[in-house]
């Protein structure tokens, strides 16, 4: 398997970097330390630094280990429920394809 290495726009960092920010400010909201999150979410503090800075090449299932020990979890469900050029494209009547195009 050829290892790739993922190159992100400014605007996708400063999402990130805000995201990991607000993971860290709800933590120290409930007073938790760096330790009892990582127990609890079985990481090293190694990743919750890297997720509280908003680096990319943690995993999301880390990520998501941590929003539930901070009892945010919920917060996925709402990524892409108020999909608005998705909606506008159904209502356009354009015709999606089932998959995307095969890689050359």
């Amino acid at each position: 398997m050829e290892n790739r290495t993922i190159t992100l726009t400014p605007k996708l960092e400063k999402i990130l970097t805000e995201l990991g920010g607000n993971i860290k400010l709800a933590r120290l909201r409930r007073k938790l330390t760096t330790e009892q999150v990582c127990e609890r979410a079985n990481i090293s503090r190694t990743t919750l630094w890297q997720i509280e800075k908003g680096m990319h090449n943690v995993t999301i299932g880390a990520y998501t280990q941590v929003l539930f020990i901070l009892g945010l979890e919920k917060d996925l469900l709402r990524v892409a429920t108020d999909d608005e050029l998705g909606r506008r494209l159904q209502d356009a009547d354009l015709e999606t394809k089932k998959r995307g195009p095969r890689k050359k």
